[in-house]
């Protein structure tokens, strides 16, 4: 990879968007040896807010850290996906929990959409809605090629709560099988 390669993860404070931006970032820079700059943001409220983490990813220097045009949009709320969607740039790939994200006919021309439960995925399969934020990465690495499943495992297992891991390895295994069970369509 040389070209700059944008992802914005966003849906609400709470999510644990924040953490799976770090994880990502980590998996990608010190696992897989790219280039990374991640930064983030969230709402006054510690939950419920609305929450983003960027992460800019490059085979060359990164001069700029934050993202503006993304290839990769990751959406979990409604809120998440109208406020952040207009930043999609053509050809670039909108990821939505189906649970909660509706789109409208308003999706960018060219845009490559999935949409799947992943908090449904993370409730019913592994029990816990609040590790929707590693199905995601699940996805999101079976999906594109720009970080490896097995440097986003290791990133997983050092930043995860101790007495976690198990689930959450769980969480990822759960989000690449739903990537390969779903397809992403073109609007």
């Amino acid at each position: 990879m040389s070209e700059r390669y944008e992802v914005r993860l966003s849906g609400a404070g709470g999510q644990g968007l924040i953490l799976a931006g770090i994880i990502l970032a980590e998996a990608v820079g010190i696992f897989d040896g790219k280039n990374v700059t991640q930064t983030q943001s969230y709402g006054p409220e510690a939950r419920g807010g609305a929450s983003k983490s960027d992460v800019v990813i490059s085979g060359e220097e990164i001069d700029y850290p934050k993202a503006e045009k993304l290839d990769l949009l990751l959406a979990l709320t409604q809120e998440s996906y109208e406020t952040y969607r207009g930043n999609l740039k053509p050809g670039g790939l909108l990821i939505v929990d189906s649970e909660r994200v509706k789109l409208g006919d308003d999706v960018g021309k060219n845009t490559k959409v999935f949409a799947a439960p992943m908090s449904k995925v993370a409730r019913e399969q592994i029990g816990r809605e609040l590790v929707t934020n590693i199905v995601a990465l699940g996805v999101i690495a079976e999906l594109t090629s720009i970080v490896t499943q097995e440097s986003l495992e290791k990133a997983v297992l050092q930043k995860v709560p101790r007495g976690t891991e198990e689930l959450n390895k769980k969480a990822l295994t759960a989000g690449y099988t739903l990537a390969q069970k779903s397809s992403v369509s073109m609007s």
